[in-house]
Order: structure tokens, then C-alpha cells, then sequence
């Protein structure tokens, strides 16, 4: 893939495996490298493009959360550039593992009827590396000339999620809680209540004329990520709703209003019922 500029040295690779975007960030000290794609293979393939784009050296990674298509290549990255830092928040970091461990589980035994996935060998032969440079709330580093900011706005895509902004250039990297090609990814660990509050914080960082990189797709402007934090506000007030009202879990998504199609929203609805305070479900309805 060819990386393609942005902002001042802000290049932007988008891999066709799972449309994840890998970012590199110039400065005086070399390259900082966001997200690194979901198997050794597909790293050692980044690091070539990395190579051809001829801008210097990674002098680290950035994981913008957990999951295995944006921590995957963290190995590669380190067997090419030697013992670069990985920062990743605090959460993610612990739970970097885990998490890579559950999917190659999945790759190994996929479920009975569907056929073994082509990038399987890969995935079960990746090395998982978590990030060993942690926070809490945001950090900020240093790429020479000039500063990156790492902020963690809240939970959303998952309990870890990242954003990093380069304020010189008026850039912001959201990860995956921001998608351009695909609904928002409600997954099994994600936070569909807090979501849109996170989001709130995005926006705070942001500016009219901010480039947003999302985790999968082309690069938004601010107006597309406050039409998502809208949509997925509107997930969040259904859930409150239909709980509130005590439809039960197995009857609510059927039951709603929705602004994604329903086979997305399995886990947000679940995982919403499952996040509400006691006091705001209702008992079933007779």
C-alpha cells in the first residue's frame, strides 16, 4: 500500500485486510507509528511500505486500543526498528493479550460450516507483543519538533480507547471510535452508553478544519464524526428506553428504532442492558 500524506508528514497507509489504517507521524526524532496492522505478515508488509515512503526511522508505536488488527504487527515493528516504545492506554495494554489469545481461538476453531480463513496461518504464528509505555488520561510525546498528544476521551469501541492529536497540523487519529466504511464496530466489549460522551471529548479536540483518521476508511472532517456521535447517541437513548420501559433483552432489539441495521447492534444492546444502573431497568413487561 502506499502511504499517503494528510497533513504536514502525517501519511496514511489503508490496508485492504479489514480497511484498517496504519498512520505515520513525522518529526525531528523519526516516525511514531499508529496501529500496525492484524498479523506479523501483514506488519512485515507495512514495514516495507514504511521503507519505500523514505521518511526516516519508527522511533515508536501507538496502539489506539486492544484489538488484534491494530497491536498485531507490534513484534514486526520492533524486529525491524529494534526495542521501540509501544504506548497504548493503561487498559489496553492489559488486556492486549487476553484479547489476541480469544481471537487466534477463534481463527484456530472457526465455527462449524464456515471454512478456515485464509489469513489463519498468520494470525496463529503472530507474536504478541502489549505496549509497555502506559497512562491513564492523556501523555504527550515528544517527536523533536514537535508534540503528539495521547488522550484517552472515555470508553466506547472498548473500555481502552486512544485518540491521538497532532495539534500543529490540526490532526486527529480516532481509532476505532470513529468508522468511515462500516457502522461503529459494537463488539463484545464495547460501551454503547458511554460511547457518545466519549465522543463528546473528540469533538472537544477538534476544530472545523481538523482531518479525523478513522480506524477503517478515509480520513472525515469534524461534521462526520458529530453525525456519528449523534447515531450512536441515538443507541444509547433506545437502549435507556427500552430498558425503562421493561422490554426484556431478547425482545429489545426487535423492538426498537434503530440507526444501524440490527445484526450490528447485538452486542450494543446486550452489553447496554448489561451496563445500566439497576435502577433504571424496569421489570419485564407482562
Amino acid at each position: 500500500m502506499v502511504f499517503t500524506e494528510v497533513a504536514d508528514r502525517i501519511w496514511v497507509a489503508r490496508y485492504d485486510w479489514f480497511d484498517v489504517n496504519v498512520t505515520l507521524i513525522g518529526g525531528g526524532r523519526g516516525l511514531l507509528a499508529v496501529d500496525t496492522n492484524a498479523s506479523g505478515a501483514a506488519a512485515r508488509a507495512v514495514v516495507d511500505d514504511v521503507r519505500r515512503l523514505g521518511m526516516g526511522a519508527v522511533v515508536g508505536v501507538v496502539n489506539t486500543h486492544e484489538h488484534f488488527d491494530h497491536t498485531f504487527g507490534n513484534a514486526e515493528f520492533r524486529s525491524a526498528y529494534g526495542t521501540v516504545p509501544i504506548h497504548a492506554h493503561e487498559t489496553a495494554a492489559e488486556r492486549t493479550v487476553s484479547a489476541g489469545e480469544r481471537i487466534k481461538g477463534r481463527y484456530a476453531a472457526p465455527p462449524p460450516g464456515e471454512d478456515p480463513d485464509e489469513h489463519a496461518p498468520d494470525v496463529l504464528a503472530t507474536e504478541i507483543v502489549a505496549a509497555d509505555n502506559t497512562f491513564s488520561s492523556a501523555v504527550s510525546l515528544d517527536l523533536g519538533d514537535r508534540a503528539v498528544e495521547l488522550v484517552h476521551p472515555g470508553r466506547g469501541h472498548t473500555a481502552g480507547d486512544l485518540v491521538v492529536r497532532v495539534p500543529d497540523a490540526d490532526v486527529l487519529l480516532a481509532g476505532d471510535l470513529v468508522e468511515e466504511s462500516a457502522p461503529p464496530g459494537f463488539g463484545g466489549d464495547c460501551y454503547p452508553l458511554e460511547w457518545p460522551w466519549s465522543l463528546d471529548i473528540v469533538l472537544g479536540l477538534s476544530t472545523s478544519g481538523t482531518v479525523v483518521v478513522p480506524g477503517h476508511g478515509v480520513p472525515v472532517d469534524r461534521d462526520f464524526v458529530e453525525e456519528q456521535r449523534n447515531s450512536i447517541g441515538l443507541v444509547a437513548e433506545a437502549i435507556r428506553e427500552l430498558a425503562g420501559r421493561g422490554v426484556p433483552l431478547d425482545q429489545a432489539l426487535a423492538a426498537g428504532e434503530w440507526p444501524y441495521p440490527q445484526q450490528a447492534l447485538t452486542h450494543a444492546v446486550r452489553r447496554g442492558y448489561e451496563q445500566l444502573p439497576r435502577g433504571h431497568r424496569q421489570l419485564p413487561l407482562a
